[in-house]
């Protein structure tokens, strides 16, 4: 059973760094408005994010409820 909450300690770690990231990314890109940034690799991080939304949301209800689910998994300590 301990190994079960060091793996859950250790995910849960992960995808903080993830999301953290995730947010410098986007400042990044605002902040820099569309320019290279030295150290950060080309990625259009607004741009995938602005993609993932527009899937859930073309899906209707079940692009609700998968955002829904998402936000509950990620919010749930």
């Amino acid at each position: 059973m301990d190994y079960l909450t060091k793996i859950k300690t250790w995910a849960r770690g992960l995808t903080e760094v993830g999301v953290s990231l995730l947010a410098l990314g986007i400042v990044l890109e605002i902040l820099f408005m569309g320019q290279p940034i030295p150290f950060w690799p080309n990625i259009n991080i607004i741009g995938n994010v602005q993609t993932i939304v527009a899937g859930f949301s073309s899906q209707g209800l079940v692009g609700l409820v998968a955002l829904w689910v998402l936000y509950h998994i990620f919010t749930k300590k």
